[in-house]
């Protein structure tokens, strides 16, 4: 096995290489490691000037996460670069590629810093609820000021080479090949005499009267709710009120604090859940894409497919659907350009690989087909027929529907063996989720291809399989049910909204119908062949519907619309609909807490999550957390449904659900057979998963 660090001399300068593969994470060996070669060249006569230098994509891409969830282990990064800073020859470090956390806090405890074109600086930390703990929060404003330290803590966007350069963080453009020329600008650096100058004994900048109290009411209000970011503002005031050491003393217990916080825990939880995928090993090549459906999702894929590089032919029979489509794909990539999130070239080149077809014989050469007609399985299983004939035995056939059954719509294609569900989220450009849904005959190479191809385009793809709904929508129409009967029961929709969006959803789930459109959902339950029998059962979202009260689209919906600015606004008409279809069906209205209406969905979604996993619908807990989380707006620093389960204890859970059971019905809360084992044995979700992946392990061997 390779060292993760070694020492390479070149007349006066020594290098040292870190070679961690595959990020160069500054795991303990990596730091006991380099602490050695910083000892050893220190006290060497011979060396002059020693360049830092990370093999491989990048310098460092920061900790070893892992090594987060037990007691730190010596030698810590603070007192290793603490050391590095010491050092009385010139510290030269050779940033490229990804520079972030630790990492960045290395190179600002060099004396010098040379970087490629490819460089990404960044101070991620704050994504795992974490804050810089290592020397940044006080080496940073020394060179760059407080604003931008801010910014890029609490914002944990990287930076490139260029702006690093304007903020004085980089001295130095590197234009040639890592490690030579750092090596050949240490020996410069060595004849014109060079000192050590270590960024500890720049002066803090002044900071201006109540600075810092004003960072902490202008952080988002998402932000607040991860202690994480208010302790970034604190860690840079005591940068700007007490000496050096002191200062940075006081930010490392900070980031102790941080790190042994449920909102870092559920963040890194997160963390390494959406490290999964899928086996892609399988994976056919995909050059060449179709899309059939040029509507809103068929376009946003179109988009996604086409940002990535893959060649995409946009097919509906109707044609000024298609010209719409392919309008909508060039606006919406012009615009992205226009807001700076990719170059104008970057567009045109998405644009140019978007092109239209009429009909399904265009999608003969294509690797891959995404279907995405209108919900409805006849439609489908007729599209599904023509694919199967027309495409070539390689071809992946997916389709993207978000609740109908994908092996009846894969008979229709008489190659069953080729054909997934991806089921994108709306708007599919921008999430970031899409369910591989596995059916009773997909083959391996057709998961993998559709796994590969969703990391390839950006996104997180998690295997489910083939029931109503899958994981996430069937999962959300436990969680709608409850809002739905509360609303009968005298919940205002605001009320409910609030509620839960208090709690720390991204918007409520009335809120979230009405942009989605309550047609949507309407058509759906059309569709529904076993769906529940009872009256009240989605009544709200089905009466308004039936009203064409489709939500945004229509201007009114749970709420109106048609103020100023397009903000949603409570309809008295709508409680007056609601209070009707309740004295209708008999359901008494009273007044409901808050703590109800959270309680009442969160754990009738756990329960139903519970159920999922233990009929194999969902391949672990951690899956349906990243599914909620990226799909459905279930807070990040919550950790998912499944996690908070487990941080709340799945004892209470389960006496939550038994009492509401109790109260509203048993047949609608009826516990999960898993939720009552686990709960039962004292045990957790994220245990029995782990039992079961030890059984497979062993099982394999």
């Amino acid at each position: 096995m390779t060292a993760p660090v070694s020492v390479e001399r070149d007349g006066q300068v020594a290098l040292i290489v870190l070679d961690n593969p595959p990020v160069n994470a500054l795991a303990q060996p990596v730091r006991a490691a380099l602490l050695a070669a910083i000892e050893e060249l220190d006290d060497d006569p011979s060396v002059q000037a020693i360049v830092l230098h990370g093999r491989g994509r990048g310098f460092i891409a920061g900790a070893d996460v892992r090594e987060f969830d037990a007691e730190p282990r010596a030698p810590l990064l603070n007192d290793v670069l603490l050391r590095l800073e010491a050092c009385t020859k010139p510290v030269i470090a050779a940033l490229h590629g990804a520079t972030l956390g630790g990492g960045a806090e290395t190179a600002l405890a060099s004396h010098y810093r040379c970087a490629t074109a490819d460089l990404s600086l960044g101070f991620p930390e704050i994504r795992l609820g974490l804050l810089p703990g290592s020397g940044g929060t006080v080496r940073l404003p020394r060179v760059a000021g407080y604003e931008t330290a801010l910014d890029l803590m609490t914002g944990g966007k990287p930076i490139g080479r260029q702006q690093a350069m304007e903020l004085g963080i980089v001295d130095r453009a590197i234009d040639g090949e890592l490690p030579q020329a750092a090596v050949a600008w240490a020996r410069e650096l060595v004849a014109a005499g060079a000192r050590p100058r270590p960024l500890r004994e720049l002066p803090a900048p002044p900071a201006r009267p109540a600075q810092f109290e004003e960072a902490m009411r202008a952080l988002p209000a998402a932000a607040q709710r991860v202690p994480a970011a208010g302790r970034i503002v604190e860690a840079l005031a005591a940068c700007a009120s007490l000496p050096f050491d002191a200062a940075l003393a006081h930010a490392r217990r900070l980031f102790e604090a941080c790190r042994t916080s449920p909102e870092s825990r559920a963040l890194r939880h997160l963390f390494f859940a959406e490290r999964g995928g899928g086996d892609r090993s399988a994976a056919r090549e995909v050059s060449r894409a179709g899309v059939v459906g040029a509507g809103t999702m068929g376009s946003g894929i179109a988009i996604s497919l086409a940002s990535a590089g893959i060649e995409v032919l946009l097919v509906d029979a109707k044609p000024d659907s298609l010209q719409a489509g392919l309008d909508r794909v060039r606006k919406t990539l012009e615009g992205s350009a226009k807001k700076g999130r990719i170059s104008a070239d970057e567009a045109a080149r998405a644009i140019a690989r978007v092109t239209g077809a009429a009909g399904l014989d265009a999608l003969a050469g294509a690797g891959l087909v995404i279907e995405a007609v209108f919900e409805n399985m006849d439609v489908k299983q007729r599209v599904f027929a023509g694919l199967g004939r027309i495409c070539a035995p390689a071809t992946v056939l997916a389709t993207n529907t978000s609740t109908l059954d994908v092996d009846a719509i894969a008979a229709a294609s008489g190659r069953p063996a080729d054909v997934v569900g991806m089921h994108f989220f709306s708007p599919a450009h921008v999430m970031r989720l899409v369910e591989v849904v596995r059916g009773r005959d997909s083959s391996t190479a057709a998961l993998a291809t559709a796994h590969a191809v969703t990391r390839r385009i950006g996104k997180i793809g998690v295997t489910v399989g083939n029931c109503f709904g899958f994981v996430g929508n069937r999962m959300l129409y436990a969680y709608g049910r409850e809002k739905e009967l509360m609303l009968l029961e005298g919940a205002a929709p605001e009320r409910i909204d609030a509620a839960l969006e208090a709690w720390g959803m991204a918007m409520g789930p009335n809120a979230v119908g009405d942009l989605a459109g309550l047609d949507i959902g309407w058509q759906v339950r059309r569709e529904w062949a076993d769906k529940p029998d009872d009256p009240r059962f989605y009544r709200v979202s089905d009466l308004l519907a039936s009203m064409g009260r489709y939500g945004q689209k229509s201007g009114r919906g749970f709420y109106r619309y048609d103020g100023p600015g397009g903000r949603r606004e409570p309809d008295p008409e709508v409680l007056e609909l609601i209070r009707a279809e309740a004295a209708r069906l008999g359901v008494a209205q009273r007044q409901i807490g808050d703590d109800e209406i959270v309680g009442r969905c969160l754990w009738a979604l756990v329960n139903e999550g519970a159920r999922i996993l233990g009929e194999g619908i969902a391949d672990s807990p951690a899956d349906i957390d990243v599914i909620w989380c990226n799909g459905y707006g279930f807070p990040r620093y919550r950790g998912g449904p499944m996690f908070h389960a487990d941080s709340t204890g799945l004892g209470e859970v389960l006496q939550q659900v038994r009492r509401y059971g109790r109260e509203h019905g048993g047949r609608w809360w009826t516990p999960a057979p898993l939720l009552v084992e686990l709960a039962d044995a004292g045990g957790t979700f994220a245990a029995w998963q782990a039992g079961r992946d030890t059984g497979r392990k062993s099982g394999a061997g």
